[in-house]
């Protein structure tokens, strides 16, 4: 049995296998329609989510499984003080595979030490999304065709923003990948990122604060949401809350085969006149989030001896 807490947890070429067979579900959807009969996916979503969770229950429904589980952390035991331990050993009885969402850093490793069934980390506090991840190079390499030899820019909250921490992990192990970090002062990422992740990797990387200068060298630009919660005080959130907004002026100078991804929700950061323009590519890689979760649950299944394919 394995799990998925970090994309680290998984070789390059498991990733890339990942890819292979989710490219393979949009090309092929009817092939898979039956896969996961009689399975089910648990979804333990201590915390607020839209895209992740739906994602989840919709790949489950697609493959022919069932799910079952929550949306918040109210309606459960856990406000009567249960651990996340005892829910997790609980609700491991009862599904064959369960996808974790929590607030707290780390929540989902203690999960495993009690699971009898995959955990998947869907997102714990600003540390890791491996999830969303997948899905963001998937997205990319749908676009690009490849993972390696790109620039890709990272505008917004590069301090809180837990896609981007993992994302910049995840891309750190392909080649000739140049990542231009475009944040205030304040939102850069955190200092390990750089000491524990890009340093060691060799990639190369430059940190600016404005989005404009930087804008004509980008493969991808990748937008993201000056995150409300994740501030100790509204003063500083309103601060920077309207830091980097992107519209159509903006893209002037880009490429013309710019790939503009956001994790969403977005909020103003990207003005609605981008959607139309040809390389806004967030809600294609909203989609492609479903099909990359259809790809791990079939690939941890089967890891774990529980499914055929």
């Amino acid at each position: 049995m394995r799990h998925l807490l970090d994309t680290t947890d998984l070789t390059l070429e498991e990733i890339d296998d990942m890819i292979a067979l989710a490219t393979d579900i949009i090309e092929n959807k009817q092939k898979y329609a039956h896969v996961c009969d009689g399975k089910k996916l648990a979804t333990l979503f201590f915390e607020p989510s839209t895209r992740t969770r739906l994602s989840f229950e919709a790949a489950m429904y697609e493959l022919g499984g069932n799910v079952l589980g929550f949306s918040s952390a109210d309606s459960t035991s856990a406000s009567k003080g249960e651990t996340v331990e005892d829910t997790v050993r609980m609700v491991s009885n009862y599904a064959d595979i369960i996808a974790m969402r929590h607030p707290l850093e780390g929540a989902p490793r203690v999960a495993t030490t009690r699971t009898l069934v995959p955990i998947i980390n869907a997102g714990d506090g600003g540390h890791a999304h491996p999830t969303q991840t997948l899905t963001d190079l998937l997205t990319i390499y749908r676009e690009k065709g490849k993972l390696g030899d790109i620039t890709i820019g990272l505008c917004g909250d590069l301090k809180f923003g837990r896609t981007v921490h993992s994302l910049i992990k995840a891309m750190c192990r392909y080649k000739n990948v140049k990542f231009v970090l475009i944040a205030p002062k304040e939102l850069q990422v955190p200092d390990y990122i750089i000491s524990d992740v890009l340093i060691p990797s060799g990639a190369e990387y430059v940190q600016v604060e404005s989005l404009e200068d930087v804008m004509p060298t980008l493969d991808v630009l990748y937008m993201t949401r000056i995150q409300r919660e994740r501030f100790f005080s509204e003063e500083e959130y309103l601060k920077h809350k309207d830091a980097y907004i992107l519209d159509l002026k903006k893209l002037d100078n880009a490429k013309k085969d710019l790939t503009i991804m956001h994790p969403l929700p977005r909020v103003n950061e990207i003005s609605t006149d981008v959607d139309d323009d040809p390389r806004a590519k967030y809600f294609e890689q909203a989609l492609n989030g479903k099909y990359i979760r259809m790809a791990l649950i079939m690939t941890l299944l089967k890891w774990g001896g529980n499914l055929e394919y």
